[in-house]
């Protein structure tokens, strides 16, 4: 039974200069590092796994392989996108921090249920943000039953419904679990 998140990983292109950006500057400390000097599959390697504590004990792991080509490009908040609940004190301070040392900061955002302040790493592969929560239901979620409520979103509650039946016609052991995917 899985408990919960150990870690999430990406690539960077220099320890240091991550390490400069999640530790001194969002404050996670640096947990541990891994030399990995071949693969599980035998390949020769020159890689370093770096790990960032998180209060809640889970991790976000960094990777820099020389040895391996990665496309470092700038990305859409949408593709890469890490969300890191902080208090709600700290946010506008985090702001703040982020523009006086010249990362590039966005905010404050307002989404109705958390408000984000989005900084970008040093690779510029992933967005990061401060978040804080509003309240603790999203609007978008029935408190009474925990389960998603229209909001107006009829196509992609249509989507999903059409993606359910397909799930549970290819999968019909699984009809036991119906009620959980059915979206009211």
């Amino acid at each position: 039974m899985i408990r919960k998140l150990h870690h999430a990983a990406y690539r960077c292109r220099d320890s240091e200069e991550t390490r400069r950006f999640y530790e001194d500057f969002l404050g996670l400390p640096l947990a541990g590092t891994l030399e990995i000097k071949e693969t599980k599959s035998g390949r020769a390697t020159e890689t370093l796994h770096t790990f960032y504590r998180l209060d809640d004990g889970s991790f976000i792991a960094f990777f820099e392989s020389a040895d391996l080509p990665f496309d470092f490009k700038p990305q859409h908040d949408f593709d890469l996108h890490i969300a890191l609940e902080v208090e709600e004190a700290a946010l506008q301070a985090m702001l703040e921090k982020g523009r006086s040392v010249g990362i590039e900061t966005r905010g404050i955002s307002r989404h109705g249920f958390i408000e984000s302040v989005y900084f970008r790493d040093p690779t510029a592969t992933s967005s990061n943000s401060a978040q804080r929560r509003r309240s603790t239901t999203p609007r978008w979620i029935r408190p009474s039953t925990g389960r998603a409520r229209s909001c107006g979103a009829g196509r992609r509650l249509t989507r999903l419904r059409r993606i359910e039946r397909r799930h549970l016609v290819q999968h019909p052991l699984r009809e036991r679990d119906a009620d959980a995917l059915r979206i009211q």
